[in-house]
């Protein structure tokens, strides 16, 4: 047996003034330490229990706190979550998560007979993501150094692009085009250590053409002008097109059909949904939605043709020297373009390529004007072609009839200034076939503006007339560039000239001459509504559209318009004309062609310094016509000796590959 010295007591305290308390005391009691005892417990001092001393409006405010509390956590939890989930989860995904582009292959651009025209060619570019591209100067410089020995880039350029596009963060920026496979291939393997650097994949056009599988490629300089090129966007290209999904490293086209068509042969972007690592590199491929390529262009235009025609252009250039020559040829019947050369050209492959300034200066300070399109912008007074317009307003107004006639001496004096024919001496009777025949100025005077008792038309009813077949209109042809020609009037001499309208001004404009301006394609347009009987067309150089994922064919209508105004009697007089020009008159270079034609020739001065330009427009053959030619050879002198030969041999041509039975 052990003691124990606690002994628990129970009872009142009642001098401690606590009531219904406990009283511990110091005992001393034994009890068995085998367990046969019970256990007591002793504490050994006394302690008194308080009771609540927090008041009830102090419990209500601590409850009310943190029912607040919870309802303001539970709130940004919402907020977060549910209301701007989506925001912040894409944040986060934009670290981990991203979507590239896939770009679509360009459509294909093909003549008549489905010769492609250019290729899409396999390209390397090297690009930066500013997102992933190091913050840290001493890093940034470092991997700049390795691409500028690996690239051959500037690092300043490129700190420059970083600054101008750092906005667009997750968009890489193309910093070096075209690099050759080795480089690619380099660059590619150090890709772990080059964060931010990326080497991009795509395709470059390539302009040439290839007779066959075997032969080599080889480029037709005349095509730059219609078919143009693609190029990098600029700023303000950027700015207007960002909301049709233009990225910042986009080709779009610049020129020609690549521009007129971008819609239709730019494509639609594919996407890849793909997962990187924390510099960005690519580590897992998550979706990806395949691109749809752009559509091909069909032409109407033959590429022998345009052969041909750019090989008769540069032949004529090289035996007379003049260099700067326009030459095209159309069906009449709807409008649509055969060949088309403007001469000098271009390569529109070093355009594609990203031209150095060097090259591009000397372009731009070539006098001849290379990469201007004359064809569709050159503006010309039109000389002798315009007579052609004259005759039948003269007929529709009844001013002359077919067998009018008037006596050619040599020209006619006004106002003691004499106004010459070309022929001295003159040519006698003549009526209005005859003196479209042999261009006879004499009777265009006469009936343009009158001379004595003999009333003309006058600018008014001549102005009218000019603009019933377009003559201060652009054709609308599908080609950027074009000019709309002008028609002057006596307003416009009043308020710019500051002088009045004189009958010798009406004089001049009547055998296209003085301000009247025109277009080489207006000229053949006018042609084709005298060969037509007064349908003015629209030209292009597209017939159809092409999806190459479904083979849809979409042809397209291009407007035409009846001129109401004319009579078809007054354009047979007026067609008659133009053949008896080849029968009898300026144009019997034609006589050997093995078909009828008609034509018009044209000398038209412009300069007291310069020769005369030299204009030849035809049609064939006369009785259905379904080809026109004009041709412009600027300072060439006279139609029918410079300009004609190209029409001749180009119609002789045409007539054995398109009229002869197979």
């Amino acid at each position: 047996m052990q003691k124990n010295p606690f002994k628990i007591e129970k009872g009142l305290a009642g001098d401690s003034g606590l009531h219904g308390k406990y009283k511990t005391t110091w005992v001393e009691e034994s009890f068995d330490t085998e367990g046969e005892g019970r256990e007591k417990l002793a504490i050994s001092h006394t302690r008194n229990y308080i009771g609540t001393s927090v008041s009830a409006g102090r419990v209500t405010f601590f409850l009310f706190a943190m029912g607040l509390g919870i309802i303001l956590i539970f709130s940004r939890i919402f907020q977060l979550e549910i209301i701007k989930g989506d925001y912040y989860r894409s944040l986060a995904d934009g670290n981990r998560i991203r979507l590239l582009p896939i770009p679509a292959n360009r459509g294909i651009i093909y003549d008549k007979f489905n010769r492609d025209l250019l290729k899409n060619i396999p390209n390397f570019s090297l690009a930066i993501v500013p997102q992933d591209f190091p913050r840290e100067a001493g890093r940034r410089a470092d991997i700049l150094s390795q691409l500028e020995n690996l690239a051959k880039i500037n690092p300043v350029d490129v700190e420059a692009l970083l600054k101008k596009y750092g906005p667009f963060s997750y968009q890489s920026i193309t910093i070096k085009d075209n690099l050759d496979y080795d480089s690619a291939l380099r660059l590619y393997i150090m890709n772990d250590v080059l964060p931010g650097v990326v080497v991009e994949s795509g395709t470059k056009r390539g302009y040439y053409f290839r007779a066959s599988s075997s032969s080599e490629p080889f480029i037709i300089p005349s095509l730059s002008h219609l078919i143009g090129y693609v190029g990098k966007l600029n700023d303000t290209e950027l700015e207007s097109n960002r909301g049709a999904g233009y990225l910042l490293s986009d080709l779009i086209g610049k020129a020609g059909l690549e521009k007129s068509y971008e819609s239709e042969l730019r494509g639609k972007y594919g996407r890849k949904k793909i997962e990187v690592n924390a510099v960005g590199k690519e580590q897992n491929v998550l979706a990806t939605e395949a691109p749809t390529p752009g559509k091909n262009l069909i032409m109407s235009l033959d590429l022998d043709a345009q052969k041909i025609m750019e090989q008769l252009v540069t032949d004529t250039a090289r035996s007379t020297g003049q260099h700067r020559i326009s030459a095209f040829a159309m069906d009449p019947q709807n409008g649509e373009i055969i060949a088309m050369v403007s001469w000098p050209s271009f390569d529109n492959n070093e355009f594609a390529n990203g031209i150095s300034q060097k090259n591009y200066s000397a372009y731009l300070d070539n006098n001849d004007k290379p990469l201007f399109n004359r064809v569709i912008g050159g503006l010309y007074p039109p000389g002798s072609t315009v007579k052609l317009i004259v005759a039948a307003a003269a007929l529709e107004e009844k001013i002359i009839t077919s067998r009018a006639t008037v006596n050619s001496t040599g020209g006619i004096e006004v106002g003691g200034t004499y106004y010459k024919d070309w022929k001295a001496g003159g040519h006698g009777i003549t009526n209005v076939t005859n003196a479209i025949a042999w261009s006879v100025n004499t009777f265009f005077y006469y009936v343009g503006g009158g001379y004595q008792n003999f009333v003309g038309l006058g600018i008014d009813r001549l102005d009218k007339y000019f603009a019933m077949f377009g003559l201060n209109q652009k054709t609308a042809i599908d080609l950027p560039g074009e000019n709309a020609g002008f028609i002057p009037t006596k307003e416009w001499k009043s308020r710019v000239k500051n002088e009045a309208w004189y009958v010798g001004d009406t004089y001049n404009v009547s055998i296209g001459q003085g301000d009247l301006l025109v277009t080489p394609l207006q000229v053949g347009v006018w042609t084709a509504a005298v060969a037509n009987g007064g349908k003015i067309v629209t030209p292009h150089l597209v017939q159809k559209i092409i999806d190459p994922m479904t083979q849809k064919e979409t042809r397209l209508n291009f407007p035409l318009k009846q001129i109401d105004n004319i009579a078809a009697d007054n354009f047979a007089i007026v067609q008659k004309g133009m053949r008896d020009c080849v029968s009898i008159g300026s144009c019997k270079g034609l006589q050997a062609l093995p078909f009828q034609a008609a034509g018009k020739t044209g000398t038209a001065q412009w300069s007291k310094s310069h020769p005369t330009h030299a204009w030849f427009t035809a049609y064939a053959p006369y009785r259905d016509p379904k080809i026109v030619v004009t041709v412009l050879v600027e300072d060439g002198g006279e139609g029918s000796i410079v300009s004609l030969p190209i029409a001749e041999k180009f119609l002789n041509w045409w007539g054995h590959k398109y009229l002869t039975p197979n």
